[in-house]
């Protein structure tokens, strides 16, 4: 079975056993009585001079364990003083190590926007990731029809969040023409094989119309390579594996910003 299609058969059992423990309406008083402003990824990513988005990410399906025992807490405070533009950080647990309590630590020690990064397939989600605190969730075109996508994207503004939407080919630029997205993202891996190629954010990248804000997902390891995607427009450069397959994830992203800037 394909590595995204197992995900997701994965993630739609996972949300129906969250909506019997904690139902929306639950998720609904949380967020009344959490509502704290959001922190924007557009604007964050606008304003940054490195556009580095750090990822705390413990294990992938493709590589295994990067990082099992890594402390979330350490780690994000160190991405944010060492200069990221904001924070990434994996939910689901099964596939990538995620847990809700690692958002909940890093909600509490970040003061840059904090991105829910999850196989959203269902409303419901959207609104845990509020109730969550996030402030911009992520969207997988591959994952989701255009109308899902419409609806999602409407919802995450109304509970004041922010949307990166991601795509991967050619086909899912439609995805663009009719979402009033905050993000571009281009995912260089692709999800059905977990095979990453840089060259998928240069060639899409000349079909994305003007205007959106774009950033580049996955298999970026090298300075010069965030340089040729920043003269080609890109305004931040999502990083996980490189920083987090080391055992100082911070000093890696410090080194690699000095290398950049």
């Amino acid at each position: 079975m394909e590595i995204l299609k197992a995900i997701i058969a994965s993630k739609k059992q996972e949300v129906d056993r969250q909506k019997e423990v904690i139902p929306v309406d639950s998720l609904e008083d949380i967020i009344l009585e959490n509502d704290t402003p959001r922190r924007s990824f557009r604007q964050a990513l606008l304003n940054s001079t490195t556009g580095i988005i750090a990822e705390f990410k413990r294990k992938s399906p493709s590589k295994g364990w990067l990082f099992e025992h890594a402390s979330v807490e350490r780690i994000v405070c160190e991405y944010e003083v060492c200069g990221a533009a904001a924070v990434s950080l994996l939910t689901d647990e099964p596939f990538f190590g995620g847990t809700f309590e690692d958002f909940t630590i890093a909600r509490k020690n970040l003061n840059i926007p904090l991105l829910r990064k999850d196989f959203i397939i269902d409303p419901y989600q959207i609104y845990q990731s509020k109730a969550l605190q996030a402030d911009v969730i992520l969207l997988i075109a591959a994952a989701l029809s255009l109308d899902q996508t419409a609806e999602y994207t409407r919802l995450a503004h109304q509970l004041d969040m922010e949307v990166l939407l991601e795509i991967h080919d050619e086909k899912e630029l439609a995805y663009l023409d009719s979402n009033d997205i905050d993000v571009v993202g281009i995912n260089n891996r692709n999800l059905t094989t977990f095979v990453t190629d840089v060259r998928c954010s240069f060639e899409l990248n000349k079909q994305i119309p003007p205007g959106h804000v774009k950033i580049s997902e996955s298999g970026i390891s090298s300075a010069a390579t965030v340089k040729d995607l920043r003269n080609a427009g890109f305004n931040g450069f999502l990083i996980g594996e490189h920083f987090m397959k080391t055992n100082e994830p911070g000093k890696a992203l410090h080194r690699f910003i000095h290398e950049i800037v």
